[in-house]
């Protein structure tokens, strides 16, 4: 579904990543999982991926991502109506309001701030509540600020989950602002499917599986009851609707597939990758292909920007389409004129 607003120009003013210090190369990986290196760079698409050091709690990089969105925007963060944290829900500590000490961090303490969260596709869900909240008339400036790194809960013993071996950690920020005509916000497309919700949990922790034993310590890591089904579902319906909301993004937009200039696209396996490339009839200078950063969840779209612009692959009027999706199910787009 895609959703329209009687509302004043919205831009992008600012925007920001925070990447950590260290890394985890394709030949450590291969190390831990036994999957060959060759594999894991090839089929898998990752040379590398960054890792949470000892200061990168979610609050801290989400801090250091806005700070850069901030300074990019040369605005004054008492200017801040709204901070939405809209990072992963692996947080600095358990039922905690992140966004509330980011926005402290950074000195708006005029904003008013909540927490939200769409898996991975928390970003461009982020992005739309801020769009309703600024058609509204009730915000004029909101920061959207991020920080992930769900790879703690990530076993490389447990094949199932393989496709999860690309999680890095990280941070991003986007400020958007009423009457701000560049960067300018078109149209997006969201969609649901509640049937995955419960065939890829971390189990311990949770009040299913409330109080916490000691043995459940091993077993707090991401798990697939019945991998078969889950396969079976993602085969039928993920890029299917990857695409769907992709065009209707686009269609909301007044814009069509050979209207599609950049594609700013969480990671994915290589084939997938370039099936989105085939299928929207793009070259690999049209996006950027994150084989150095893996999947850092709602992450990826500002990195992939941020990235498309150093290499000159993002110019004035474009058109650029940020795609997510989060395990749940979700899979979101959204549209933005770029310059």
């Amino acid at each position: 579904m895609g959703m329209k607003f009687d509302s004043p120009v919205i831009g992008m003013r600012g925007w920001g990543t925070y990447i950590p210090e260290t890394f985890m190369s394709a030949a450590e990986i291969s190390e831990k999982c036994g999957i060959p290196e060759n594999i894991i760079i090839e089929k898998i698409g990752l040379r590398k991926k960054p890792i949470a050091g000892k200061e990168d709690a979610p609050a801290y990089m989400a801090t250091e991502a806005a700070r850069k969105a901030v300074s990019m925007a040369g605005i004054d963060p008492l200017e801040i109506d709204c901070l939405i944290y809209n990072g992963g829900q692996h947080k600095d500590y358990i039922c905690w309001l992140a966004g509330l000490k980011i926005a402290d961090n950074i000195g708006a303490s005029n904003a008013w701030s909540f927490d939200m969260e769409a898996m991975c596709g928390s970003m461009l869900s982020g992005i739309e509540v801020a769009r309703g909240l600024i058609a509204s008339g009730r915000c004029k400036t909101i920061l959207l600020a991020s920080g992930y790194r769900n790879g703690d809960f990530v076993s490389f013993d447990v094949p199932e989950t393989t496709f999860m071996f690309d999680l890095g950690a990280g941070g991003s920020a986007v400020l958007l602002q009423s009457g701000y005509e560049k960067n300018i916000l078109l149209g997006a497309s969201f969609k649901g499917d509640g049937s995955f919700s419960e065939l890829c949990t971390v189990k311990p922790g949770g009040v299913k599986h409330w109080p916490v034993t000691e043995d459940d310590l091993d077993k707090m890591h991401f798990t697939i009851d019945d991998p078969d089904l889950f396969k079976e579902k993602l085969k039928g319906v993920t890029v299917p609707n990857f695409y769907k909301v992709i065009r209707e993004a686009l269609s909301e937009s007044g814009l069509g597939d050979d209207d599609l200039d950049y594609l700013g696209i969480l990671h994915f396996n290589r084939r997938t990758h370039d099936a989105f490339l085939d299928e929207f009839n793009l070259s690999p200078e049209q996006t950027y292909y994150l084989e150095d950063y893996g999947h850092i969840g709602q992450n990826d779209q500002i990195i992939s920007l941020e990235e498309g612009l150093k290499l000159g692959r993002i110019k004035k009027g474009d058109n650029v389409v940020f795609v997510a999706g989060g395990i749940g199910f979700v899979w979101s787009a959204c549209v933005i004129r770029f310059g």
